[in-house]
């Protein structure tokens, strides 16, 4: 089975009963980090599947990278496939970083796009060392042993006192004390650099303090720069046509709110 959306396999997941699956073998999955959720309910539900984590986007088609059968490491989207070089950078000096450092990826190769049609904005390459790469727009880190671990968006991230914040690393411990179910996302996490400083906001349907969110962030290792400033809550967490978190609608809320 081939899911491009992780909380259309989790709905999937949740209506499975008994044996529903048992012929399943392989899950090939992108779009979106698959959470631990999902492989905890693949273990119990599918034990013999395999959950096959990518990573592609629509100006590489068809696959950037992916774990196989063989050859994958939990918690990464796999190597690089076969023709597609990848270059990791800072994403404000845009020198190469070193082995395990997060910085912006990008990529070269005869299946890489060669620009938007009409298009008259900033380019989507750039030069490093004298070579013409694709900006992803996505940072990730790379292990020794040339596995991608994918650390989210530039989009979803937060520069405070000098630090990146991860939007995606915050939200990740809500997410996974209250998973996805088929009312849609919990919990999801949002924030904007304004005039005063960073404000980030937990937007969830629990009853949930930020006394006890600032607790929970705690217990994951997340501390210093890596906080909450509030916790909203909200009837419902707003999602888009493919079931994923509508953060964009969740932006517009806290721009009204601080009146930005």
């Amino acid at each position: 089975m081939r899911s491009g959306a992780v909380s259309a396999l989790s709905d999937l997941l949740s209506a499975c009963k008994g044996d529903d699956l048992k012929s399943l073998k392989k899950i090939v999955t992108g779009a979106e980090k698959c959470p631990d959720s999902i492989f905890q309910q693949c273990a119990k539900l599918v034990p013999d599947a395999v959950i096959l984590e990518g990573y592609g986007i629509t100006e590489c088609s068809p696959v950037v990278a992916a774990n196989l059968v063989g050859n994958r490491k939990s918690g990464s989207v796999g190597k690089p496939v076969r023709s597609v070089e990848v270059c990791i950078v800072d994403v404000e000096s845009g020198r190469p970083v070193s082995a395990h450092e997060t910085g912006m990826l990008l990529v070269a190769g005869p299946s890489i796009f060669d620009g938007y049609y009409r298009h008259d904005g900033p380019s989507p390459f750039v030069e490093v060392d004298g070579k013409l790469w694709y900006k992803t727009g996505d940072l990730v880190s790379m292990d020794d042993d040339g596995f991608l671990l994918f650390q989210g968006r530039l989009k979803r991230f937060l520069k405070a006192g000098g630090e990146m914040i991860s939007l995606p690393a915050l939200e990740e411990p809500f997410a996974r004390a209250f998973p996805p179910d088929e009312n849609g996302p919990k919990v999801a996490v949002e924030g904007m650099e304004t005039e005063d400083g960073r404000h980030i906001v937990l937007f969830t349907t629990q009853d949930l303090s930020l006394r006890r969110a600032s607790e929970m962030l705690l217990e994951s290792g997340l501390r210093g720069v890596m906080r909450l400033d509030e916790v909203r809550h909200i009837e419902s967490v707003p999602v888009l046509g493919t079931g994923k978190t509508d953060y964009k609608e969740l932006r517009r809320l806290l721009e009204e709110s601080l009146k930005v």
